[in-house]
């Protein structure tokens, strides 16, 4: 029993004494009570410098949306004596509820080692671009990455007569469009009219609901696009006519393939016959 204690308080020893407390206050870096870096922000970029304000590395916070819902948040790293390379790489927060400051001191201390009690280490900052650590990516994201390669190599777009273009040729189009209509548009409006969408042969592919925000394919397969979260991954709540396009592409894989170049059928407001 004395025994374990005694390698109790040793472990507990050795844990306090590798312990480090940081805190910023007015764009100084205080490590256990000592200035060893300083800080400025603008916008989402942070840069820190020595404590002669010398700017030696920039950290920058990502937080974008991949596929629908799915959305990554990582930090970009570049060296201010080296912009040659700029790094992505996972960042980590001392709680839930941290800022981004914070977390990018946090992580600059506690993650990569790069401010330590003699300041800004600039050797352990190049080790870290010359051994770029591998993100940690979910399964949920990795998979939306993969849906997202493929997406972009079709290059979809609507043009301003509901027309859907894939890498510049005519695969389908959008019907019962408002008189309003613009591609870039978001589809705010709530109508009992569903926007279809036929393939360039006036094939029926699916159809958006306004009132329900839900994708319907010819197939049965169903999708509810664009649910508003809250807090810092917060999406917007109305999706534009090319993000339905990508979405019907990805339930539809007949309709991604195809490609040929064919003359679309007559874009109007009424269902063709």
């Amino acid at each position: 029993m004395k025994k374990s204690i005694i390698i109790f308080f040793t472990i507990l020893g050795i844990v306090l004494s590798n312990a480090q407390n940081f805190k910023t206050k007015r764009g100084i870096i205080n490590l256990d009570g000592i200035p060893v870096a300083k800080i400025s922000n603008k916008s989402n970029e942070y840069t820190f410098m020595d404590l002669k304000e010398t700017p030696l590395y920039t950290i920058k916070f990502i937080d974008k949306s991949i596929v629908d819902s799915v959305r990554d948040s990582y930090i970009q790293i570049n060296r201010v004596y080296n912009r040659d390379k700029t790094i992505e790489v996972d960042y980590i927060s001392p709680s839930a509820f941290s800022g981004e400051e914070k977390s990018a001191v946090y992580t600059s201390i506690k993650g990569f080692k790069i401010i330590d009690n003699m300041g800004i280490n600039v050797k352990n900052l190049d080790e870290l671009f010359s051994n770029v650590p591998k993100r940690k990516l979910d399964n949920k994201t990795k998979d939306a990455y993969t849906v997202r390669k493929k997406i972009d190599k079709l290059n979809l777009e609507v043009n301003k007569v509901g027309e859907i273009l894939s890498n510049g040729v005519p695969v389908g189009y959008f019907t019962n469009l408002p008189v309003s209509f613009g591609s870039d548009d978001k589809i705010m409006e709530k109508s009992f009219i569903d926007i279809e969408i036929y393939d360039a042969k006036s094939k029926y592919i699916g159809k958006y609901i306004t009132t329900t925000k839900q994708l319907k394919t010819a197939g049965g397969k169903s999708f509810t696009l664009y649910k508003e979260m809250s807090g810092r991954a917060s999406i917007l709540k109305y999706p534009t006519y090319k993000a339905i396009a990508e979405r019907i592409a990805i339930m539809d894989p007949n309709f991604i393939k195809i490609q040929e170049k064919v003359s679309v059928g007559p874009v109007s407001q009424d269902k063709p016959n």
